[in-house]
């Protein structure tokens, strides 16, 4: 069965990238508290890891701080343990079923240091719109050596190629930018 070409192919899997590249960026904590802060944290609910949406409601009351409604009362100690061990610096208090997460001020160095992990997280995303172009330049190379497209359609399709992935490098940039703007906001 002969291979088919779709520009509108690569160019779905780079917008996944990009979208994926928000998400990342979505969990960076800036000045601002935001309810995606506490998405990748993980609870030891139930003799499983869960995330910590499927056992809690995560709101922002005010402008420096999370609120987490647990479920059951019963898991709010293991909630507010998950949200010490998760590495992003939060200090949660517990009051019954609520858990009140404050967000302290980011100090210049660690605006520098998120500053720089949003830049790697780009990074990996502008890696992954290359791979993706990468595989679709491939495609055209054999399609074009098996003789099922001629070297002009090839040509043609390959700065179509090259100008969607211009398109996706250039709207990470912007992504990228405007997060470190909001990172390094005071």
């Amino acid at each position: 069965m002969a291979q088919s070409f779709s520009v509108d192919e690569l160019k779905t899997r780079m917008h996944k990238t990009i979208a994926s590249l928000r998400d990342e960026l979505g969990g960076l904590r800036t000045g601002r508290a935001s309810a995606s802060l506490l998405e990748p944290v993980t609870v030891d609910a139930y003799g499983s890891k869960m995330p910590l949406n499927q056992v809690a409601t995560v709101s922002v009351p005010e402008p420096r701080m999370l609120s987490v409604q647990v479920w059951d009362r019963s898991m709010a100690g293991a909630v507010d343990k998950a949200i010490r061990n998760s590495g992003l610096g939060l200090n949660p208090m517990t009051e019954g079923a609520v858990i009140r997460v404050p967000l302290p001020e980011l100090n210049e160095e660690r605006r520098r240091e998120l500053s720089k992990v949003a830049h790697n997280y780009a990074e990996q995303a502008r890696v992954a719109v290359r791979h993706i172009r990468r595989d679709g330049m491939d495609l055209l190379k054999k399609l074009e050596k098996d003789g099922i497209m001629g070297q002009d359609e090839a040509r043609g399709l390959g700065d179509k190629v090259q100008k969607v992935t211009d398109d996706a490098v250039s709207e990470i940039d912007a992504v990228v930018a405007a997060k470190e703007q909001e990172i390094m906001q005071v």
